[in-house]
């Protein structure tokens, strides 16, 4: 009986996880919509690499922050944990659709690849927080700053021997634990102002 109650606990939380990660995806698809409304799919341009570059500028930023508990620019982590989130994604469509030599994307086209890729992190979040039991809960969101920067460094390493490795995971692997990581922090967050 105690075993039922506690896969019934479980199926519970990972419901509340699926419903914070789809709330705070929410947040990040809506930028990401206006900045195609503003900008077009100039970042169709980008290579992986600087795509990678503004993901550890914004890791970077939050570090920052945390260490020094203050800021001088009006936008606080949740923001920058929201860029990286965009960047992941565009770094996977980059991936999968290499790039482009100028803006080649509509807003629509753009949107369905997004939800697409999200899609794909989420699957994979839903099954690493069975096997792993939710264990990011008790984690602090400057740990899982810290895991993003250090999956960072591995890109950046990654990418330097031209995508190549030996046993380590992917591109798209690292690029969709980093997506998933500042969802966690972003829900930490949310959850410890509330």
């Amino acid at each position: 009986m105690e075993e039922v109650a506690e896969t019934t606990e479980m199926k519970d939380q990972m419901e509340v996880t699926s419903n914070q990660f789809d709330s705070a995806i929410e947040g990040c698809r809506s930028i990401f919509n206006a900045k195609m409304k503003d900008y077009g799919s100039a970042w169709r341009i980008l290579r992986l690499s600087s795509i990678t570059d503004q993901m550890f500028i914004k890791a970077q930023r939050i570090r920052s922050i945390e260490e020094k508990r203050t800021q001088r620019v009006d936008e606080g982590i949740a923001s920058e944990f929201k860029g990286i989130i965009n960047y992941a994604v565009i770094a996977l469509i980059q991936n999968d659709r290499g790039i482009a030599q100028k803006p080649d994307m509509g807003s629509e086209d753009a949107a369905e690849l997004y939800d697409h890729h999200i899609a794909k992190a989420k699957a994979l979040m839903q099954d690493k927080n069975h096997d792993y039991g939710e264990a990011w809960r008790n984690m602090r969101v400057s740990s899982i700053t810290d895991l993003i920067l250090m999956k960072i460094l591995r890109l950046k390493r990654i990418e330097d021997n031209e995508g190549k490795t030996l046993v380590s995971e992917g591109i798209e692997a690292n690029y969709i634990d980093m997506l998933n990581y500042a969802v966690f922090a972003l829900i930490l967050t949310d959850e410890q102002r509330a």
